[in-house]
């Protein structure tokens, strides 16, 4: 019996014991008060009658004070439960008639099957929606299931621990599938789905690096652990901010490539306006975006100054970056010999200093717990702490802190102590991250969203270049804008995206004209977030579909 029932079981009780105990005390009354004796049967309807205001018969009016309370009482208590009954029974009966079931199959092809979902599932959807792939949520929760059908999403609501549930979300025409929930379920989903398909890629992550194997016996092709991506990117982050390295960049072409220039204080481009900065005249390079405090602007307004809560995003040939590069950092900290400071030595600060031993970065470990790989016991909230492990003299300061709270209190710490310290954070919730820059943060990591964002990149393959940042640069295709000059097209005002690069004929030309006209074989390179790429999509779509308008 559900919870439904039982309050449906306890509500006929109450109902049936209150009429009975009322009929008695009436057919008393009438007995001993009235002197006019009633059978219970009519005592009973007499009862029934108040209950449902639909009058008294023969019985009214009554001689005596208490038989008149006596009814008054019994029209009062029939009100009660009359009220009772709506939200009890009425409303939720209303409600069911109103949701909408969530399917329980899937006829797509060449889908993503994503089964189980978490914060990063929703930025791994959003990449799906820009590259234009379609998915299947695999849920077995049916009130999730009706929550995501409501909000757009394509849902399946059927188990994904069993054969049967790979089957609703048609497994074998799917293109891949994505175990996103506990290591132990993951384990369950990669045997059911690989005895429906022994064929279908199959990639999952594992919130504990040791149970990778075990999820490849159990059929998984690639293991994802979200603490180790976290880490290697907080190392590449920390690493191009204090070289002249460009770090991690999307290659298009022979010498074509799209990097993040992070702003230091003090650096020749510190406190200039991005025209001012004379980018594309001093390094042949062009500014696609740009991060102000962690939100993403594409093609930012020239006279905006930049700082060093600025991170641009520029493309250009290779070796003209790699000149830029020189003019974002300050010259203190080029030629500064001090170690990075790694707070916090959980799995994400150790695979940070890991990284950072391969590739020779000095830096020292401050955490609570005293370990063999810790250089200073101690919590990175105390100035105390900073003070030993060297932060006034360090090159940048790493905070892999298990705690968003603890993150931004150690960030306003860590700023009042070195003014001009880099500092690299991360966080597990992607809304933590605006508190952290606000605290004084240069460069900030959610969780979620570096992780989804790797998937996305693991499943899509070079479909799709994604920065874990929040932008997406695409390498696709959009025959409808034949014929259409790029200010004609108007790409950016329509969707948001910038249009960077076009390969023609094996070559990839990056400064166009607003007269360049596009043609039906050229490959576009588009850059915006995963929303601005989804319009892309849909605009070019519905350009291309019939008796579209064109532009004038």
């Amino acid at each position: 019996m559900n919870a439904q029932q039982r309050r449906a079981a306890g509500y006929v009780a109450l109902l049936v014991t209150v009429t009975v105990a009322y009929a008695l005390v009436y057919q008393w009354g009438m007995a001993h008060l009235e002197g006019r004796p009633v059978t219970f049967v009519r005592a009973l309807g007499v009862t029934v009658q108040s209950f449902t205001s639909t009058g008294y018969g023969e019985d009214a009016p009554w001689a005596t004070a208490p038989m008149n309370v006596l009814v008054m009482v019994m029209q009062l208590t029939g009100l009660v439960l009359l009220v009772l009954t709506l939200p009890l029974f009425a409303a939720p009966w209303v409600e069911r008639r109103l949701e909408v079931d969530p399917p329980t199959s899937s006829d797509r092809t060449d889908h993503v099957v994503i089964a189980g979902f978490s914060a990063r599932g929703e930025t791994l959807v959003d990449e799906l929606v820009a590259a234009g792939v379609p998915y299947v949520l695999l849920v077995d929760d049916r009130e999730a299931a009706r929550r995501h059908h409501e909000a757009g999403r394509s849902v399946v609501f059927a188990d994904p621990e069993t054969a049967a549930g790979f089957d609703a979300a048609n497994v074998t025409a799917a293109r891949s599938v994505v175990l996103d929930d506990t290591d132990e379920a993951n384990a369950m989903m990669a045997l059911s789905a690989r005895a429906r398909d022994d064929d279908v890629r199959i990639v999952s992550f594992a919130e504990d690096p040791d149970v990778a194997t075990y999820l490849e016996y159990a059929g998984a092709d690639d293991v994802l652990s979200p603490h180790d991506i976290l880490g290697r990117s907080l190392a590449d982050k920390v690493t191009a901010t204090v070289s002249t390295d460009l770090g991690e960049t999307v290659t298009i072409g022979e010498d074509f490539v799209v990097a993040e220039m992070p702003i230091q204080a003090g650096s020749d481009l510190d406190g200039a306006t991005i025209a001012e900065s004379d980018i594309r005249e001093r390094a042949g390079a062009h500014v696609v975006g740009a991060w102000f405090e962690g939100e993403f602007v594409g093609a930012p307004d020239p006279e905006r100054p930049i700082g060093r809560d600025t991170i641009l995003l520029v493309a250009g040939a290779e070796s003209d970056l790699e000149s830029l590069k020189g003019e974002t950092i300050a010259e203190h900290r080029s030629q500064a010999h001090g170690p990075v400071v790694v707070a916090g030595h959980g799995e994400v600060g150790s695979t940070v200093k890991n990284v950072l031993d391969s590739r020779g970065v000095e830096n020292t470990v401050v955490d609570v717990a005293d370990e063999r790989a810790v250089d200073v016991v101690g919590d990175v909230s105390d100035p105390s702490a900073l003070d030993e492990a060297g932060v006034d003299e360090a090159a940048a300061l790493v905070l892999a802190l298990g705690a968003d709270a603890d993150t931004v209190f150690a960030t306003l710490v860590a700023r009042e102590a070195e003014p001009d310290l880099d500092i690299v954070a991360r966080v597990d919730e992607a809304d933590a991250a605006s508190k952290v820059y606000a605290a004084g943060a240069d460069y900030v990591m959610a969780l979620a969203t570096v992780s989804g964002r790797m998937l996305a990149d693991t499943v899509l393959g070079e479909n799709v270049m994604s920065l874990d940042t929040g932008v997406t640069i695409v390498n696709t295709t959009a025959p409808a804008l034949a014929g259409r000059t790029l200010a004609g097209a108007d790409v950016r005002d329509r969707t948001g995206c910038t249009v960077i690069a076009v390969e023609r004929d094996g070559d990839v030309r990056t400064d166009l004209p607003p007269d360049f006209e596009f043609r039906a074989d050229d490959r576009l390179v588009v850059a915006g977030t995963d929303e601005d790429v989804a319009s892309f999509n849909e605009f070019v779509g519905s350009i291309g579909s019939p008796g579209a308008a064109a532009d004038g």
